[in-house]
């Protein structure tokens, strides 16, 4: 099967999986190890609001095991912290690191340069067009909540 009969559904799976390694790739020249690819929906989230465990379990719609097992790994690596509740000292709320404020700036910035090459390679309309596509199939979700949504609210 060449790529002109591929399933178009694969052939975005396949593309995101290439911008994600390319992604950590130059993440990991910068210095930021320890990545995971959920990290990043998770650092998104939390930038937005400090959340609970479980609050982030349901934005991400994952079970609370899931994501308390993934704050674990983003709190050994560095990236985020638990830090009271001022309202009530019992709740811990999740909030970043200034390591991954970091983290996220350089994510922001190869994303930038990622879009200026694909641009350079298919030409500012075809861009275009792609990333009209895909918020059109984005915003297909009727999800209340969850990635759908947070990716729509997206700069």
């Amino acid at each position: 099967m060449d790529r002109d009969d591929a399933p178009l559904g694969l052939l975005l799976g396949l593309a995101y999986q290439q911008v994600v390694t390319e992604l950590h790739d130059h993440l990991a020249t910068e210095g930021f190890t320890a990545l995971r690819p959920a990290f990043g929906y998770a650092f998104k989230l939390i930038a937005a609001e400090p959340l609970t465990i479980r609050e982030l379990a349901t934005r991400l719609e994952i079970t609370h095991q899931g994501a308390a097992k993934l704050v674990d790994d983003m709190v050994e690596a560095g990236y985020v912290e638990r830090v009271p509740d001022p309202a009530d000292g019992r709740v811990k709320r999740l909030v970043r690191t200034e390591r991954c404020r970091a983290l996220m700036e350089s994510g922001i910035a190869f994303q930038r340069e990622f879009e200026k090459q694909l641009s350079a390679e298919l030409g500012d309309e075809a861009t275009a067009a792609v990333r009209l596509a895909l918020s059109r199939v984005i915003d297909r979700s009727d999800k209340p909540d969850g990635l759908a949504r947070s990716l729509r609210s997206m700069p």
